[in-house]
Formats: structure tokens, C-alpha cells, sequence
């Protein structure tokens, strides 16, 4: 009988450099939704940080009024990974 291949789990992908650098300033301390707009506008369509990280999700919106924004748990792996 023929051993059974092992099975790999699939890795994460690695993040990009600016993709670590937001999910950083995110973990820093909280931010609210208008700040990281502010700060992370996405005008250039080569560096959409801030859609590419709600599309992984590697961060999401919580909270009422403020609507802050928060790393998810995948967010937090994704910047252990990478320090």
C-alpha cells in the first residue's frame, strides 16, 4: 500500500510593505474611520492600502459614531508574520 501524500496547508500570503506599514499604524492605537481616510487616501489606484486591507480582512470597522477601525485577528497575524 502507497503512503497517502502528505497535505499541505495552505500558507498565508506574505503582506506588502505599505500593507504592514497601515496594518502598524492601525495596532498603534486606535483609529478612527475618518482618520485613516484622512491619512491613507487611496487617489492612486496602484496604492489602495486601506480597500485592499477591508477585502482581506485584515482590519474592520466596529463601534457606533466613531466607526474605529481594528485589526482582525487575520490583521494581527499578518503583522506578527512580518516583524
Amino acid at each position: 500500500m502507497t503512503p497517502e501524500p502528505m497535505k499541505r496547508q495552505p500558507r498565508e500570503p506574505q503582506p506588502s510593505l505599505i500593507m504592514i506599514q497601515f496594518l502598524q499604524w492601525v495596532a498603534d492605537r486606535p483609529r478612527r474611520r475618518a482618520d485613516v481616510l484622512a491619512a491613507w487616501p487611496s487617489s492612486c489606484p496602484r496604492f489602495p492600502v486601506w480597500e485592499d486591507a477591508r477585502a482581506d480582512g485584515l482590519v474592520h470597522q466596529c463601534g457606533g459614531g466613531e466607526n474605529r477601525v481594528e485589526l482582525t485577528e487575520a490583521g494581527r497575524r499578518a503583522l506578527a508574520r512580518a516583524l
